[in-house]
């Protein structure tokens, strides 16, 4: 099972997600209350060994800012979260990054990864990053393909039981895994990581 810790903050947020065994942790680079710097991002990203995936993870920018940002940071991958086109998929595929489509589950969504690129897709609750849960069952009649992430409201509690219904590729995290908001809490990191993997 792939896990992704995402708004991580601080050099120690890092080092205990690589401890725990993450596949791959993320920084917020817009608006949240996770967010940091670029400059921040870089000296981050800089203390991750290369086996676990960095992603810069951006929404509400045009495409054109989120591929000079996650340049600027030095991460890996690039999230686009939200209701981002193909068109800006197409725009940053030039780009030394592995792209990551995350949306939630609508009665267009493309459920095929790869469909705009993309080498990831995670499919998140309908209010990202809220810690709210949403009906996963839903993902019975359009069940995504590929290497895809169910995100959403989960925490070390509910993971393994997520991951029952809904048989995902993949996990992401960020709320479930706080003392308070943007805060992490790192006995629930690893928790999520060991639970997950359970």
């Amino acid at each position: 099972m792939f896990v992704k810790l995402c708004g991580l903050r601080t050099e120690s947020d890092v080092a205990v997600a690589v401890d725990a065994g993450a596949d791959a942790v993320g920084f917020v680079l817009t608006a949240s209350p996770r967010q940091i710097d670029a400059d921040l991002a870089c000296a981050l990203v800089a203390t991750v060994p290369a086996h676990v995936l960095t992603v810069a993870v951006v929404r509400g920018i045009t495409a054109t800012e989120a591929g000079e940002l996650a340049l600027k940071t030095g991460v890996q991958a690039l999230q686009l979260h939200g209701d981002y086109p193909k068109e800006a998929f197409d725009e940053l595929a030039g780009l030394p990054l592995r792209l990551v489509r995350a949306t939630a589950l609508g009665p267009d969504t493309d459920v095929r990864t790869g469909a705009f690129g993309e080498e990831l897709l995670l499919i998140d609750s309908p209010v990202a990053g809220s810690g709210e849960q949403w009906d996963i069952t839903r993902l019975d009649e359009r069940r995504p393909s590929g290497r895809w992430l169910l995100a959403g409201g989960l925490s070390p509690d509910t993971v393994a039981g997520a991951i029952g219904v809904a048989r995902p590729w993949g996990v992401d995290v960020s709320s479930g895994i706080e003392s308070s908001r943007g805060v992490k809490d790192h006995g629930r990191m690893r928790e999520f990581v060991a639970a997950a993997r359970g």
